[in-house]
């Protein structure tokens, strides 16, 4: 999505902005108070204080302001408001005012104080105005990176899980299991979904829960008779959840427990919502502490799914990781949308 598409702020949205403010201005300078009523020849000072200003808006500013040529800038509003003040001595007051203020010159300095108010605010709106365009600009692009960085943290799920289970397949293959051809069932029904079921940002929760327990389905035809997997679910499936985020857990889970156990494997899942739109996750594995689980928090999958709650869950989630050298413990909260 382009600046353009993001910003709120449009061309023709400034000339609107620009025509009420000028119109306000206007009749605070104009406006009689003392014998209430406008004079029609306010207009024509007013205009040449007004074209004065978008000079000063649509040229210095872009031109040297922005591009930090201060001497450039300074050199030409000093040109602009002594333009101003001479056209107001030298041709308005002497053409609508020529018995008073058009017989002889005012002081520059007392002239240009009358003036300054007028042009500051009317600078001072144009000013404000792009600084609020460089904000949106600025929250796009980090906007447009974040996407980015989400994008390449999801594309690194895949080949991650793909790797980890072609492994266990390659070894039940191996063994001739008669759960092979359920095994590649399973596990094609977990890559379709992640393929192409889970590309929105956001899915809902229900089919994040069946992805979960296809998953689940996987790990227990891997272990067999080693130990069991177990899920217990109570959760408002139209609530919406980015996905990808549970699985990583089990899958952590599930890698280490068989890779430090040989029996008596246990892994129990539980995912629970609450009437507030959170989201409750535990899930529980055994592993034994002498065995190759030295870097248990660590690897692709943790560190990927970290980022990730980070970036779309900042203060909306709360992860704590507990081992005590027998169970891994892995509890995450989140707000769901």
């Amino acid at each position: 999505m382009s600046f353009t598409q993001r910003s709120s702020i449009t061309p023709q949205l400034e000339f609107v902005f620009q025509l009420v403010l000028h119109i306000i201005v206007f009749v605070f300078y104009a406006f009689e108070k003392e014998a209430p009523h406008f004079d029609y020849r306010s207009i024509f000072f007013f205009i040449n204080y007004a074209f004065a200003a978008v000079i000063i808006n649509y040229v210095l500013l872009g031109k040297f302001y922005y591009k930090k040529k201060y001497v450039s800038f300074f050199s030409g509003l000093i040109l602009i408001l002594l333009a101003v003040f001479l056209i107001e001595e030298l041709v308005l007051e002497p053409f609508f005012y020529p018995d008073t203020k058009g017989l002889r010159l005012s002081n520059v300095f007392l002239t240009l104080l009358d003036i300054a108010p007028i042009i500051v605010i009317l600078i001072g709106f144009k000013f404000a105005l792009d600084a609020l365009k460089k904000q949106n600009e600025v929250e796009a692009l980090q906007s447009m990176a974040q996407e980015s960085e989400l994008k390449y943290l999801k594309s690194q799920i895949n080949p991650h899980f793909l790797f980890n289970n072609l492994n266990n397949l390659y070894a039940h293959a191996i063994e001739e299991s008669p759960r092979t051809p359920e095994i590649i069932l399973e596990l094609s029904s977990v890559l379709r979904y992640m393929l192409y079921d889970c590309k929105a940002t956001y899915v809902p929760l229900s089919k994040e829960m069946e992805h979960l327990k296809s998953y689940i389905n996987i790990s227990e035809l891997q272990i067999g008779e080693r130990g069991e997997v177990t899920i217990h679910s109570n959760v408002d499936g139209n609530l919406k959840i980015t996905p990808l985020i549970l699985i990583v857990f089990i899958e952590n889970a599930v890698k280490h427990s068989t890779a430090s156990q040989s029996t008596a494997i246990q892994i129990h899942v539980e995912v629970t919502t609450d009437d507030e739109g959170w989201l409750h996750f535990q899930c529980v594995n055994s592993y034994h502490q002498q065995s190759n689980t030295e870097s248990l928090s660590s690897g692709i999958g943790l560190s990927n799914v970290k980022k990730r709650l980070e970036i779309l869950y900042a203060d909306a989630h709360q992860l704590d990781i507990l081992e005590n050298g027998e169970l891994y413990q892995v509890n995450l909260s989140m707000k769901l949308n």
